[in-house]
């Protein structure tokens, strides 16, 4: 029974999912400026939407986001309420509670989601409700963004000359600078019941270092990338020793800041090489949308390949070698260091996730949706869309993918970028006396060298899985067979 209240009193009720932000929350912005008592909720929907389950570092974000969320909204006089459920029951149980005449909220796009979302609109119109959906993930919507014949985008380039030729994206919103508050009593469960920590063990320490969730976090990284970074961007992205990205992939995964803010902020810094750094970053967001296009149009992005000829690929069933790769035990210290920065920080340097992720796929012929899953869990920025179009972009089974035959080789690359060896001296200790001659390829330093530096291969280190020129001609053989359909 829906409570009975004055219609001009009526609150409204705003929804937060993957948009833990005030500030260009159009959804937030438009229930202030009806001047009407605010309840703002997060319900945790994800286990009954279809979609996947989160992963475990996805949890522990969500957590501290939702924390950090949950305070600045207080602040501004609406406690977060916290529910959990599909999301069109709890928010007809919030109508019921409160005699809200209205719903709003950010869209989602990922097919699950999305499906609850049109539930939640038939749902609550079919009430007689006012039920209003905004923007704000993305820069286009997937439904509109067509090629010439009408069809969704497969290449990254034609996609991203649509995306320019479209014009400057709006202008953030301002968060508000204060919300009427809702005297009534509500039911919300607590942060702690929803149970996004890890216990018995507490593997969480080093994400605790690394990250700061929330919005605060968010334009933290931000302001740091910009004053610092951005403009030795284009030159530094692919160096995964020290800070040369932004980080800023976590908060935009929760929707604590937005691509329109990151933009508009883009568009006002103005440093020594103002355009080679920016424009290459505008292209790295526009990445991030073309991805969200592809999962829009297809939903199993995670499950199937988007190219069918590779369904034919003779995959390799190896839990050793999965296990090893897992926790940075390969035996290639680039490969290694990257699985390890993972494991402790809950992130990899994007130029070392593109090898860790040959090496798996293309080295070991183990199958991407195997990598990708332990992305899924193991990121604090695992993305739906993202993950698995990467994934599928570097084992060549996706949209406009990286070729068959381009298989990483992991000592040329660490040798490359990481030439003076700190990333791996710091995520794989047991090789930092290593001269830099031999640390991208210890078995084969002389033993004289392994001895000064305290590495026994195949005790404090690994020997390597795989040979790279033979697993390198396996990989082209298997690749091979599916181009030739055999």
């Amino acid at each position: 029974m829906i409570a009975k209240i004055d219609r001009d009193e009526a609150p409204v009720i705003v929804l937060f999912r993957r948009d833990l932000r005030l500030a260009d929350n159009r959804a937030l912005a438009a229930a202030a400026d009806t001047g009407r008592p605010v309840v703002a909720v997060f319900v945790d929907d994800r286990t009954e939407n279809e979609g996947r389950k989160p992963g475990r570092a996805s949890d522990w974000w969500l957590h501290h986001s939702l924390a950090a969320l949950s305070a600045a909204l207080a602040d501004l006089g609406a406690p977060l309420v916290l529910r959990r459920g599909a999301m069109a029951a709890q928010a007809m149980d919030l109508v019921a509670a409160t005699g809200a005449r209205a719903v709003y909220w950010n869209r989602r796009y990922d097919p699950p989601a999305t499906r609850a979302d049109t539930v939640l609109k038939d749902t609550l119109r079919g009430a007689g409700l006012e039920a209003t959906s905004f923007d704000g993930a993305l820069l286009h919507e997937p439904s509109l963004l067509k090629t010439s014949t009408g069809t969704s985008y497969r290449v990254y380039t034609p996609f991203q000359r649509a995306v320019a030729a479209a014009g400057e994206p709006r202008d953030p919103v301002d968060a508000p600078g204060r919300l009427k508050e809702y005297r009534g009593r509500i039911e919300s469960l607590s942060l702690q019941s929803l149970d996004l920590l890890p216990r018995r063990p507490d593997w969480a320490g080093g994400l605790r270092d690394t990250w700061v969730p929330g919005e605060t976090g968010a334009w933290q990284r931000l302001a740091g990338f910009l004053d610092h970074r951005i403009d030795f961007y284009e030159a530094g992205r692919d160096m995964p020793d020290g800070e040369s990205t932004s980080r800023l992939s976590p908060h935009l995964a929760f929707g604590e800041i937005t691509p329109y803010q990151i933009l508009a902020a883009l568009n006002r810094h103005r440093g020594a090489n103002p355009r080679s750094g920016a424009d290459k970053f505008r292209k790295e967001i526009a990445w991030r949308e073309f991805c969200n296009h592809l999962l829009f149009h297809k939903p199993d992005l995670h499950e199937a390949n988007f190219n069918d000829r590779f369904d034919r690929l003779a995959w390799r069933s190896d839990g050793p070698s999965l296990k090893a790769w897992q926790h940075g035990r390969t035996g290639y210290p680039i490969v290694d260091a990257g699985m390890r920065q993972l494991w402790q920080t809950g992130w990899m340097h994007n130029r070392v996730r593109m090898i860790a992720a040959s090496f798996l796929s293309k080295h070991l012929l183990i199958d991407w949706r195997d990598g990708e899953s332990w992305f899924w869990d193991t990121l604090v920025d695992a993305d739906p869309a993202s993950n698995p179009a990467n994934w599928q972009w570097v084992a060549g089974s996706g949209a406009d993918a990286a070729p068959y035959f381009r298989i990483f080789n992991p000592i040329l690359q660490g040798e490359k970028f990481d030439g003076d060896g700190g990333y791996v001296r710091r995520f794989v200790p047991e090789l930092a006396k290593l001269p830099n001659r031999w640390l991208h390829k210890p078995w084969l330093a002389p033993q004289g060298e392994l001895e000064r530096a305290g590495v026994v291969l195949g005790e404090t280190y690994p020997h390597p899985l795989v040979d790279h020129d033979r697993a390198r001609a396996r990989a082209l053989a298997a690749f091979d067979a599916v181009r030739n359909g055999g």
